[in-house]
Formats: structure tokens, sequence, C-alpha cells
């Protein structure tokens, strides 16, 4: 068996970065792509034993098979196929099962490989951290490789730190050093080792999830959901008529339902021997059966929550349909991957996204999680390095960039060792005056400890005549020559600034306090503007801050500080006093 050449060089660049480093390494591949062939071919290429993990059996199953096409039959170790053995140069293992059982493992390993290696948690105590622990014993310049489709974790961003391209990924504590490979979706398509996925937005009905407020997790309260749901009855079953009559000319059909009552609800209006579901608490047994018959195409439907997203291979699905919202494009991707895979007589994948989540296929990760429904990814260039960064952001219907939310240049410097320095959304230090992370805690340049925000107001506020102004809106005016900024509350109480234009230090001083901090798109190049109706005219450019800062003075009121990108507890009234 010949690889592709994508899959080769996938290869090549595993052997040639373990040849220089001992650090640990990614892989990314499209769902479909083959990573249990690059997994084979590094297995047999490698010189001492080889141990690969994964979560679920179907992908233990599925690796082992593979390995054996390239090499010796490896050992499979997993309680979910019924096989605990160890003793093959390949090891092909569950998580699950050589965590609980280390004893089997007191050997070295030149190679660890870890399928769907998004997973991989940073807690000590989890079942990957203790196998690595376990492993390195036995050989401390143990090899660690990763392969995953999404390289992204809700709640901690990329799971690598630095990327070949001359990306900074996460620097706080990633669970892989390096990624050395990665390929795009839109090639395998175009290749044809991939099927054409047809993404459309809801046809005849959409739920709106607008409303919902990730959790500290990332993600949405499933009982968030159900409320919000049951509010939408008339558009679930508008939904499910829909892909019954799409599903007379389709061989599967994949529904991603967003909570169990809802998947309830989906099948009870499916109404047919047709259709199946699965959830967590579907036994091992039960969900084996139903698996097998979608395979073999004696059901059509398979409704589920949060099963299918990895682990599950059917090539004849050709159509997907998410019912569920998610704040997590990694989840989106491996949903939609589902159907990607090639299967006789099938064009095309049928992709329809109810939920409204707005994910763009073909576009690469941000490493965020998206801000709101309506961002999209955007490249904005540092004007330091002019490295494309790649944000999320909001543009208009000519694609241009109106608002960005990046914070820092993800390029690395000429050294390709450190992160660029240019920060386009930033927290000075009121010791030293570098400029932070606007989440930083403490500076990064003189180790001062920075403020809480919500402690610094409370401090404040305390203080006698001192207010905390909620901007709700902001009016840009030309007052004689002079920039008249009005902000306005809930209440549609004014505060009022003033700024010069007619010399060259006034408008740097306008720059500084107005221009730099309230620009949507911070980063991206300004017109030179020298008169207040420039400036008027260009209002679209500009954000309110969330809160001001003031100070009653004798004259009026003085602003103090303005902020922006503040999320505490002094957002609300209500929570002010408290």
């Amino acid at each position: 068996m010949h690889l592709r050449d994508y899959q080769q060089q996938a290869v090549n660049a595993t052997i040639e970065f373990f040849k220089q480093h001992t650090a640990t390494a990614v892989l990314v591949l499209p769902t479909g792509a083959g990573k249990s062939l690059v997994i084979a071919e590094l297995a047999r290429q490698a010189r001492g034993r080889v141990l690969v993990l994964t979560h679920v059996k179907e992908l233990v199953a599925q690796n082992a098979e593979k390995v054996a096409l390239f090499t010796d039959s490896p050992s499979i170790f997993a309680a979910g196929l019924h096989k605990k053995q160890s003793s093959a140069k390949t090891v092909v293992a569950s998580v699950q099962s050589a965590a609980k059982n280390l004893s089997a493992f007191a050997q070295a390993f030149s190679l660890l490989i870890i399928d769907e290696c998004h997973r991989v948690s940073a807690a000590a105590d989890s079942q990957y951290q203790i196998l690595f622990q376990h492993l390195r014993q036995y050989n401390p310049n143990l090899k660690i490789l990763g392969l995953t489709a999404t390289p992204y974790r809700l709640g901690s961003g990329w799971i690598y730190r630095q990327h070949y391209h001359g990306r900074i990924g996460n620097t706080q504590d990633p669970i892989f050093e390096h990624c050395i490979f990665e390929l795009p979706l839109r090639p395998l398509i175009k290749q044809g080792y991939l099927t054409t996925p047809r993404l459309y937005d809801g046809l005849t009905a959409q739920y709106d999830f607008s409303q919902l407020i990730p959790t500290t997790q990332g993600d949405y309260a499933p009982a968030d959901v159900d409320n919000l749901l049951g509010k939408m009855g008339r558009a679930t079953r508008l939904i499910v008529q829909q892909l019954i009559q799409l599903a007379q000319h389709r061989k599967g059909v994949i529904i991603f339902a967003a909570t169990v009552k809802h998947a309830e609800e989906v099948m009870q209006l499916i109404n047919s021997e047709q259709a199946a579901l699965l959830t967590a608490k579907t036994t091992d047994h039960e969900r084996d059966q139903l698996i097998t018959r979608f395979k073999a195409q004696k059901i059509k439907f398979l409704v589920n929550v949060a099963v299918l997203t990895t682990g599950f291979d059917a090539p004849h699905v050709d159509l997907i349909a998410i019912l569920r919202p998610t704040a997590s494009v990694s989840l989106f991707q491996q949903m939609v991957g589902r159907g990607l895979r090639l299967a006789p007589d099938k064009a095309d994948c049928l992709i329809i996204d109810y939920a409204a989540n707005g994910y763009d296929l073909y576009f690469p990760e941000i490493g965020d999680a998206k801000p709101n429904s309506k961002a999209v990814p955007v490249q904005v260039p540092c004007p330091l390095c002019g490295f494309a960064n790649i944000f999320w952001g909001l543009t208009d219907s000519d694609g241009d960039i109106i608002e960005h939310y990046g914070r820092r240049c993800q390029g690395l410097q000429s050294d390709q060792q450190s992160q660029c320095d240019f920060r386009f959304r930033s927290r000075n230090c009121p010791d030293c005056g570098a400029e932070n992370d606007i989440a930083a805690r403490s500076c990064h340049s003189c180790q001062s400890v920075l403020v809480d925000p919500d402690k610094r107001l409370r401090e404040v506020l305390n203080k006698q005549h001192h207010h905390l102004f909620r901007c709700q809106s902001m009016l840009l005016s030309d007052d004689n020559g002079d920039l008249k900024v009005s902000y306005y509350d809930i209440d549609g109480n004014p505060f009022y600034r003033w700024f010069k234009l007619q010399s060259q230090p006034q408008r740097k001083a306008l720059y500084a306090a107005f221009i730099k901090p309230h620009s949507k798109a911070p980063g991206l190049p300004l017109p030179a503007f020298k008169t207040a109706s420039q400036l008027v005219a260009a209002a679209a450019l500009f954000q309110p801050p969330q809160l001001i800062l003031l100070k009653k003075q004798k004259q009026g009121w003085q602003h103090l500080e303005s902020i922006f990108d503040y999320q505490g507890r002094y957002q609300h009234e209500k929570n002010a006093n408290n």
C-alpha cells in the first residue's frame, strides 16, 4: 500500500523533526485524510517500540488494522475490544485501559502516538498525563506525537505552542510544543480525496440561539438550551419535516441534537423504524448494534447527542443536520467530518446548520471561542512585523474589516523563538508603562502585580466624588473645528469630551486618547485625520467604551479612564452596590 503525497509529507516531517528534537509535536490532518495510514507508516519505520493511543475502541480497531497492513501485527490493549496484550513492537491501546493497567507498560517505548490528540488534558491527574509520566520513567527521551483534525480546545485555545508557518499558538502551558505539519481541507476535496460538502443555513426554519451565553468552559449549558428550545417547538417540527423530505434522496442522515430531551423530541417527530437514537446513556452493546445497522443502511436516520463526533466512520452518510449550538469550531468541524468520506454513487454531502453557528469549513481555526454569532475569520496584518494574523472579526457587505477582536500579533520574530511584541489591544502597567495583555495579572516587563479591574474600581468608587458612567452609545460631531465626543448612558444622560486638531501635537494627543483606544480594528491603517469633520465621517470605525471612570471637579466631571473589553461585576448597575 502506497501513501498519498500529503501522507508521506506528514511522515517525513515527523522523522525530520524527531531527528533534531525531543519536544512534543502535532500533525494536523482533516477528518478523512487517512491519519491511521500515517500512524501505520510511522510505526513501521520506528526503530524502537511504539504505543498508539486513542480514546474509543472504534479507533483502536481501525489503527490496529492499518498497522497490520504496513508491518507486523500489533498488540491490542482495549477492554472494549476484549483484548489486553502489550508484547508486540507496536501496541494500539485505549487510553482508559492503558492508564488503569500501567504495569502492562513497564518497558521502554521510543515513540508514543496519540490519535485525536485535542482530547489530551493538561491536568496532572488526567489519564493521559498519568500515562505520560509512567512511560517517561522507562524512557526520559520518549518522542510524543499527536494527530488531530482540530488542534484546539475550548477554554484553553491552541493545543500547541508554535506553528511551523511562523505563528505562535498557545503560550500558557500547551499540551504540545510544535505543530510540524498541517493540511487544509480544500486541497483534499479538490483532489477528490474527500466528498464535496454543501453547507447551508437552515432552509425552511432555524433556531435562534443568539441569546445563549457560553459557560466558563466555553460551550452552552443544556438547561439553557432546553429552555430556549421549549419556545421553538414549531421550528423543530418544520426542521424534521424538511429532513424527512430531503432524506428521500439521501442514503444516510446524521442528526446532531442539542440535548437528550431535544433528541427525543426529534425521534418522536420522525416517528419511523428507519430512525435510531444514540446518547451517552446508550449501552455499548446497543450502540454497536445500531451503528452496524446504520452502516448496513438498514437505518436511515441516526439521531445523537455528542456521541458521533469522533471515532465514527460511515462513508455513505450524505446528509448532516446540525440542530445544536456550539462555541467550538473544532466540534463543528468534527460533526461535518462525519459526512466527508468517499462512497460509491455519493456525489456530495448536504450539511444544514439549523443552529446558525456560522462557521466557515475552509477557514483555519482562530484559537479563541467565537465572540458572537456574526463574527467571521478576518486577516489582520501586524503593522510591526507584517505577519498575517487570523482573528475573529466583523466585515461589511464588501468584505472589508470593520472590527476585529485580536489582542496580540501571533507572528514569530526573526529568531523563530519569541513572539512579536505588537499588541492590538493592551493594558498598560501603572509602574513602568509596558503594554500587557488585557487579561494579564502581572506585568511581563517589571513583574508588578496588575490590580484586578474590579478591585481597582471598588477602591476608587469607595472614594468620594467618583462615578462610573455605563456607556450605551457614542456620537461624534464637529464643534467649531474641535472634535466633540458625546457619550450616553442607558437613561440618555450625556458626558462630553473635546479634542483639538489644529496642531501636530494636538493630533498626536487625539490619537493616543481617542483614536487608538476607540478603534474597532486596532492595527489596521487609518486615514491621517486632520479635521473634526473627517472623524465624524469615519465614525463607524470607532466603538464606545463600556465604562468611563469620572471624578467630580468644580467645573464638572473629569474623565479619568475609559474601560474597554471589560467583563466583571460593574457591567450592570444592579451589581455595583453589592
